[in-house]
């Protein structure tokens, strides 16, 4: 049986391409074996994306009467090569969804690339079915509060990153066990099990060693997270190194980071020698699964590491190409003090603050200048100067640009870096407004490193979100929470995906989950007096935004003097006359020395206040200062409810490349 396509007809998803007339499948022009029957089905899910295919009219088009005793283990067999041919996952599909009972749904956009005569098609993209159900609350669970640490100084022998790639060989080697323990042929797809490494104890009786320790827990994290199975997740960095030093139990940790198992370790330097001591605990009861102790020459390690890692690796994953196992044999040996100026600036850039997000400019640009070749730097760079924008640093057209650049400079350091994709998606959506472009860099990313919280994060919030597609929006974003439940910037965003989709009680409960973190972060505070005040409840509104002030640098007098005239201004004339206010506040404090208004927060006070043709006026602006953070989350903005029937509304969705 041929594949049932009428015509030339080829699409594209994601980095696939797929001819349905030859029966090919190809990834950024490499083939893919696919046999026949998978790819029957594939054809029959592309011939209608986004809508449910049920499995009797599958059976009847590609299994003849005859065939029926097989049929629900062919059907699963091809539907689990095709989720291993796109990299998918059942637990979490991004191609490929299924509804129990029911049938199969291609999830992901589509494309036409050529009509059935052959001749390009021009802009023809599928029609993918959105679902505007939100997807299932979950209530937040409450986490304890965290200050994340400053990264010791000290220098950085090149013999310590040798010692962090041999260790990434023992990482692997545990998740080499814990996959065996949870799979066997036939059993279907495994459960998704989430493994956190501990900060890795420093034994040396050297403060000045600490640096060792941090970063063999930095590598292994980045390395297992990008190397690991698709079924296993590695909690990130942000929420692992919250617990070092801590006093908590396994079971404690287990349960606030929502993991199975704990790899906890510790390391032991004397002289040109050090022992790295680990051990795999399953938290449900606490048993020691393995354990193990590596005594190494610090200049022997080098010339063993290469042959290791392959191997080990490739008992990880059977798909594992050569392509990886080469980039496993080609890690850069980073300059010391680069690393730790890279570090430093992380740190910094965690915080979210305009006079941190400053300070971790400053790190990242002396860590590239230190080490030209260093890629994470620079994608650390692009990370910075995207955020920059948010956190009203410096405009779009001051931070984009050299965001852009540095992303770039990092992929062409480094293709197989996730952070440096995310961070080109984000400029891609925010400031050229090339929503096409933007997903094709976030799926690199997830592809490169499917336990990247950021990937995750951008993916929701720079691309699913603008595009109305609200359920995946929530879980992309969920699932950044769950690879990084201590990230309070994640978590923050989890709060605004569900406003933004509607969902105001997930809402409501998401920021007041993210303040209980850390009262002391103002974004949770800014973001949630926005919320309060597109639910009705203004007062409440003022505190928090007073709150905000306050923990972004405001005195406490003029905050607490503006908050008294917002109250004023709410209980002599109600809403309109509280947007007025805040519009009047807002034109005189961009008309200060060097500061300057956003026109987009304009045009929501002159939107809210009732004054149409200003908002448009401002809006346009807003396209022109390429205010996309904002802009491309236009569409669900409660900010803008009262111009949606505008025909002018439209209008400007369309120029910002957004569904109407």
């Amino acid at each position: 049986m041929n594949p049932p396509a009428s015509s030339s007809r080829q699409v594209r998803t994601g980095l696939f391409e797929i001819d349905l007339a030859s029966g090919q499948l190809h990834k950024n022009g490499r083939k893919l074996p696919l046999q026949e029957q998978p790819f029957r089905v594939l054809a029959i899910l592309l011939d209608r994306p986004g809508e449910v295919v049920t499995r009797q009219e599958l059976q009847a088009r590609v299994w003849p009467a005859d065939t029926y005793v097989g049929f629900d283990e062919g059907l699963n067999t091809a539907i689990r090569k095709l989720r291993t041919a796109f990299g998918d996952s059942a637990g979490n599909p991004r191609f490929i969804e299924t509804l129990p009972r029911r049938g199969y749904r291609f999830i992901a956009p589509v494309t036409e690339t050529t009509t059935a005569n052959g001749l390009p098609a021009i802009a023809n993209v599928a029609g993918i079915r959105e679902d505007n159900a939100i997807a299932d609350s979950e209530e937040a669970v409450s986490l304890p509060d965290y200050s994340a640490l400053a990264p010791e100084g000290g220098k950085w022998p090149w013999k310590t990153a040798v010692l962090m790639t041999a260790f990434l060989v023992l990482a692997l080697t545990v998740v080499a066990y814990v996959m065996r323990k949870h799979s066997s042929p036939g059993s279907g797809p495994a459960k998704r099990s989430m493994l956190a490494i501990l900060p890795f104890q420093n034994l040396s009786n050297d403060p000045g060693q600490e640096y060792l320790s941090d970063g063999l827990t930095e590598e292994t994290i980045t390395d297992l997270g990008q190397l690991s199975p698709e079924n296993l997740g590695v909690i990130a960095r942000t929420s692992a190194m919250a617990y070092k030093h801590t006093d908590k139990t396994i079971g404690q940790i287990g349960r606030e980071l929502g993991v199975d198992y704990i790899l906890e370790g510790s390391v032991r330097r004397e002289g040109g020698k050090a022992r790295v001591s680990a051990q795999l605990i399953r938290v449900s009861d606490q048993t020691h699964l393995w354990a193990e102790n590596y005594d190494r020459e610090l200049a022997d390690m080098l010339d063993v590491q290469n042959d290791l890692g392959r191997s080990i690796a490739e008992q990880v994953s059977a798909n594992l190409t050569p392509q990886r196992q080469i980039e496993l044999s080609k890690k850069h040996i980073v300059n010391p003090e680069a690393y730790d100026l890279y570090l430093k600036g992380r740190f910094y850039w965690n915080q979210r603050t305009p006079g941190a997000i400053k300070e971790s400019i400053g790190y990242f640009v002396q860590a590239t200048a230190k080490d030209p070749n260093f890629a994470l730097a620079y994608a650390g760079l692009a990370d910075a100067y995207n955020i920059s924008n948010v956190v009203g640093l410096y405009s779009p057209s001051e931070s984009f640009p050299q965001a852009r650049e540095a992303a770039m400079r990092a992929i062409q350091l480094d293709p197989s870096l996730a952070e440096a994709h995310a961070a080109l998606g984000m400029e891609k959506s925010h400031y050229e407004f090339d929503l096409p472009g933007a997903e094709r860099e976030f799926l690199k990313a997830l592809e490169v490193n499917p336990n990247s919280p950021y990937a995750h994060l951008f993916y929701s919030n720079c691309f699913l979100l603008p595009m109305g597609r609200k359920a995946q929006a929530i879980a992309e974003n969920r699932r950044a929470v769950e690879i990084d439940p201590l990230s309070l910037p994640i978590n923050n965003f989890l709060g605004m995906t569900y406003m933004m989709a509607g969902d105001d009680d997930s809402a409501y409960r998401q920021f007041q989950h993210t303040i209980a973190m850390d009262p002391s972060f103002p974004l949770a505070h800014e973001y949630f007096s926005w919320f309060l005040t597109t639910t009705g409840r203004y007062e409440e509104s003022i505190k928090e935004k007073e709150k905000g002030d306050v923990l972004s640098g405001a005195s406490p007098e003029q905050a607490a003097a503006e908050a008294i005239v917002m109250e004023k201004a709410f209980k002599s004339g109600g809403e309109k006359r509280f947007w007025q206010k805040d519009l009047e506040l807002e034109l005189k404090a961009g008309q200060q020395p060097g500061a300057s208004a956003s026109p987009f927060m304009l045009a929501a006070d002159y939107a809210m206040a009732g004054q149409t043709d200003k908002a448009f006026e401002y809006l346009e602006k807003s396209y022109e200062e390429r205010e996309g953070q904002d802009l491309t989350l236009l569409k669900f903005d409660p900010s803008y409810k009262n111009l949606r029937s505008d025909p002018r509304f439209s209008a400007m969705l369309r120029k910002i490349g957004l569904p109407e």
